[in-house]
């Protein structure tokens, strides 16, 4: 059997190399659909879109498809391992994701959704019923991975690569790190570089860092215990990206896997925030007293019952997601105090358990001693943290809110840590206005997000308006028909909805080589995170959002991760880090000034790990931080700071 299986693969190879050098291209005429082309060339949909990715969101006229010639016999055989393709019903559960669902039924995403045609626009509902293949093309070549040894630390396997238009013998080496010799040496047959073609490749040295498609990245060898998410903590770039750059860890991590990861130091546009002026608090302290403060956070620690046993913590913890964000920011808290010590600051911490009640706040208000205390920080909720701050006011105590996005009703006392998100959603409106000169701007706006449509109309009233139909979709000829060849076309994207997300940036993915285009969102919600959105896409397309954090570098914060690590043994998430960016800024600014009010008066901004903070005076009372990043996605999938 295994040999039958062997001469199969052996045969495929040789199909696909003499078929590797016959292609044609396409000119699509008024009219045509995908299926039409197909068949016209006695070829399956799915390869027609296996050489023109973009063409199953859509094809214009007089647009070009790579064809392969010949093609039939191929399709036929992956046809016929098909007729009898086996799958399992799942029912989608609560959280479950396509990503979590490929890792669990060892298949890629695409396949998932190659099998439930309405993934490919709509996001996961729970209680539906999906089909899943028991296995994917991918998984039926895999070979079992071996245990790391020094002869096969790096992937040196032989492997195939779509040539892609405009694409050269020297972009290819250098994307595999080969030679142009080897790659000749692997393809004798090779003569002309054309799109469409198959050829073979293999990686070369993989340990030095490598130029590849113009941006620099580097090569990690994944060690054992190492998950997806450790990974995109210690390298600050999301997991959709690491997906996306390493598309094998659609099959699972694995050690000894070999990942590109974008080498943040030298990568284009890294460091352009260093730009804005930050003051280094470190060396401004000039008040060595010991710091007083209370950390309020909703530990619920009255729902666990006494005679629990760890294990049973441990599950609570992990289905209490409030009392695993306040474990989180307090890791980063006590992180933060240690640092302190280290130069020379003195903390007194008392943490009380606001247990997300309202009436405890007020209760541990009357009961607990408050005197000579600097500062409180939380509690996180909003309810519970006004309370804490009405409390507090008479005794002039500053209680800084970490986490909440909402402005409360004005107090002298009250420090919001985070930007509110009309903030966040002014400050994109200003950087699209500062540097909208030259550009052709185009709105697409749906029904949810009909305020800031109305907003932006008004802020640049020369803009060109397309409203996406009720059911999500983008009317393609008027997105074309308000893009401009002779300029820059920046286009402003606002909807929650997945379906107008993915409609809208597939779309413009597709007229990225025909027109100068950067996507833009005064709101990164939710709904971007979803699998139905390529990030890749959004990389083309030069994304740009506000946020009011960064991803770390994990180069400049080594020391803060490796201690960290150390610790706890994980890598800090971001409630983690802005439990220590929040906490070190205010014991620093204890450290500098008389007292946390004097140290925000004097308007200084400061920036830690992934936060940074500038707080100016309402004009009702109260503070408020008003640093917001603008960031983009680069075609490396690597963010970087604008702004």
């Amino acid at each position: 059997m295994k040999k039958i299986a062997v001469l199969f693969l052996f045969l495929q190879m040789f199909a696909l190399q003499a078929f590797a050098q016959q292609y044609k291209y396409h000119i699509v005429k008024r009219g045509e659909t995908t299926q039409e082309i197909a068949r016209q060339y006695n070829i399956s949909e799915e390869t027609l879109f296996k050489y023109n990715p973009d063409a199953r969101r859509g094809i214009e006229p007089e647009g070009k498809l790579v064809v392969p010639i010949n093609a039939g016999a191929q399709d036929n055989i992956q046809a016929s391992g098909q007729e009898g393709q086996k799958f399992v019903m799942h029912r989608v559960k609560r959280k479950e994701t396509l990503f979590s669902l490929s890792q669990e039924y060892n298949v890629s995403i695409e396949d998932i959704k190659r099998f439930n045609k309405h993934l490919y626009s709509e996001e996961l509902r729970r209680g539906e019923k999906i089909r899943i293949p028991e296995s994917s093309p991918a998984a039926l070549t895999q070979k079992p991975d071996p245990s790391p040894s020094p002869s096969n630390i790096f992937d040196l396997s032989v492997k195939e690569h779509v040539v892609l238009p405009q694409e050269t013998l020297y972009g290819i080496s250098r994307k595999y790190n080969i030679t142009i010799a080897d790659l000749q040496r692997l393809n004798p047959n090779m003569q002309n570089l054309q799109p469409g073609m198959v050829i073979t490749v293999r990686n070369g040295n993989v340990e030095k860092v490598v130029d590849v498609d113009g941006k620099l990245f580097k090569y990690y060898q994944v060690q054992p215990q190492e998950t997806i998410f450790s990974l995109t903590r210690r390298f600050g770039i999301s997991r959709d990206s690491l997906v996306s750059l390493n598309p094998a860890l659609a099959d699972g991590l694995k050690s000894g896997m070999v990942l590109k990861i974008p080498n943040i130091e030298l990568t284009e546009g890294v460091g352009e925030y260093e730009a804005e002026e930050f003051v280094n608090l470190e060396r401004k302290m000039n008040n060595y007293s010991t710091k007083n403060l209370v950390l309020m956070l909703p530990f619920n620690k009255n729902k666990l019952v006494v005679t629990d046993t760890s294990d049973n913590y441990a599950d609570r913890i992990k289905k209490d997601q409030v009392m695993q964000l306040s474990l989180d920011f307090y890791s980063g808290v006590l992180m933060a105090v240690d640092s302190a010590k280290t130069i020379g600051i003195s903390t007194d911490l008392r943490v009380l358990d606001t247990e997300q009640n309202p009436g405890k706040v007020n209760l541990l208000l009357n009961t607990e001693n408050f005197n000579d205390v600097d500062a409180v920080i939380g509690p996180l909720l909003q309810s519970t943290v006004e309370t804490a701050a009405r409390g507090l006011e008479r005794r002039n105590i500053p209680v800084v809110s970490p986490l909440s996005k909402k402005q409360i009703t004005a107090l002298d006392n009250y420090l919001q840590a985070r930007p509110t998100d009309e903030m966040l959603r002014e400050a994109m409106i200003t950087f699209i206005s500062d540097n909208s000169a030259g550009k052709n701007l185009v709105i697409i706006a749906d029904g949810s997000a009909g305020e800031t449509r109305r907003r932006l109309s008004a802020a640049f009233p020369s803009a060109r308006l397309v409203t996406p139909s009720e059911g999500g979709y983008i009317n393609q000829a008027q997105v074309a028909g308000a893009l401009d060849k002779t300029r820059p076309n920046w286009i402003i994207l606002e909807s929650d909805k997945i379906g107008v997300l993915s409609n809208a940036t597939s779309y413009l993915n597709s007229l990225a080589d025909s027109y100068k285009i950067t996507l833009l969102t005064t709101d990164r919600n939710k709904s971007f995170e979803s699998d139905n959105i390529s990030n890749s896409h959004l990389g083309k397309l030069n994304f740009h959002y506000p946020s009011v954090d960064r991803a770390f570098d994990p180069e400049k914060n080594r020391d803060f991760i490796q201690k960290y690590v150390e610790k706890y043994g994980v890598v800090p998430n971001s409630a983690a880090v802005r439990g220590f960016d929040v906490t070190y800024d205010v014991l620093l600014r204890l450290a500098s000034a008389e007292n946390l009010y004097e140290s925000v008066k004097n308007d200084s901004a400061t920036q830690y790990v992934e936060n940074k903070f500038s707080y100016e005076l309402r004009p009702d009372g109260g503070y408020i931080n008003n640093s917001v990043y603008i960031l983009s996605y680069g075609k490396d999938l690597n963010l970087k700071v604008v702004r």
